[in-house]
């Protein structure tokens, strides 16, 4: 098996963390350098104290020549900035975990990295705009409605995520003693992430325009998104577990569940799980990821194992903490 030599730029955050943890053990990728423009010359250890013992990696520029394919783990409008200032060579492959590619417009050529939407055009694209963690969660629940054009009515989410969701840096609403024990919501109706949603949404069912109505709010847990998904459904259980089935038949991280799901079933793995349930009327999804992995580190290196004709799920048989 060939083996793929990676980078990885802004490597000091949740997200490179993770993604370094998921490629040191991966069985066709190699770890050539990891940049962090705060820690140059430090150890990785110094940051990622998870990985004493696993790695000798110390924090460094990035050797185009060195590498196969480059992570961008920067902040929002950082990744544009990176690339505007350093010529990669055509050759090198790029994921971006930001929001700065996501969106389709005129000169962007990344594709957008959603596996259970894109698979194809992820085996060769050389540019993936990684999904946000949210719209992951988001678009999982409903992909298989809008692909069978049964998205007619008005869509409401209520979605909680854990603080690591925030990133790395502190702010008023991610230490300890804010967070713990409470909860609260933000950015309603506004999230940043409804472009994409919508945006795929229509690339299945080309008439989308209704309202998609979405609560997000802050946990008072580390790391996890629980989204609670419901619109008008007509037909029954059984023919939405059907249309499920079909729709994810062939894609290794989605999983319908037999009963009602909760967060610890997927934390620490690449999965998705789903949950339906028919109520007067109304289809509701349970849709569980984490928002680390499958929301972001594990779905980019999901994406990586396209790019290079890999196993899909190399690297990513992760159990889940369970308890």
């Amino acid at each position: 098996m060939a083996t793929v030599s990676t980078g990885i730029v802004g490597g000091a955050g949740y997200t490179a963390g993770e993604l370094l943890r998921i490629l040191l053990n991966h069985p066709a990728a190699d770890v050539s350098c990891i940049q962090s423009s705060s820690n140059d010359g430090q150890p990785v250890t110094s940051v990622h104290k998870d990985l004493i013992g696993e790695t000798d990696l110390v924090f460094s520029d990035i050797d185009f020549d060195a590498v196969d394919v480059i992570f961008l783990c920067m902040g929002h409008g950082k990744s544009a900035e990176y690339l505007e200032k350093n010529d990669v060579p055509k050759r090198v492959k790029i994921i971006d975990l930001s929001h700065d590619f996501r969106l389709k417009r005129e000169g962007n050529d990344f594709v957008y990295g959603l596996p259970e939407l894109n698979r194809e055009e992820i085996r060769t694209a050389k540019r993936i705009a990684n999904p946000g963690c949210f719209a992951t969660g988001i678009q999982l629940a409903l992909l298989p409605l809008a692909s069978s054009g049964l998205l007619n009515q008005e869509v409401h989410v209520h979605a909680i995520t854990g603080s690591t969701g925030a990133g790395q840096s502190p702010s008023g609403t991610s230490h300890f003693s804010w967070r713990n024990s409470n909860v609260s919501v933000y950015k309603a109706f506004q999230h940043q992430h409804l472009g994409e949603i919508r945006q795929s949404l229509a690339q299945l069912q080309g008439q989308f325009e209704q309202p998609l109505n979405f609560i997000p709010v802050r946990g008072n847990h580390t790391r996890g998104i629980f989204a609670s998904v419901y619109t008008d459904f007509e037909g029954t259980v059984e023919e939405a577990r059907e249309l499920y089935q079909r729709y994810y038949e062939g894609h290794p991280f989605v999983h319908l569940s037999p009963g009602n799901p909760d967060l610890k079933q997927v934390v620490n793995t690449n999965k998705a799980l789903l949950y339906l349930e028919k109520h007067d009327g109304k289809l509701l999804i349970l849709s569980c990821t984490d928002n680390l992995l499958k929301g972001a580190s594990g779905q980019a290196v999901q994406n990586m194992n396209l790019m290079f004709g890999l196993n899909e799920t190399a690297g990513l048989n992760l159990k889940p903490v369970a308890f």
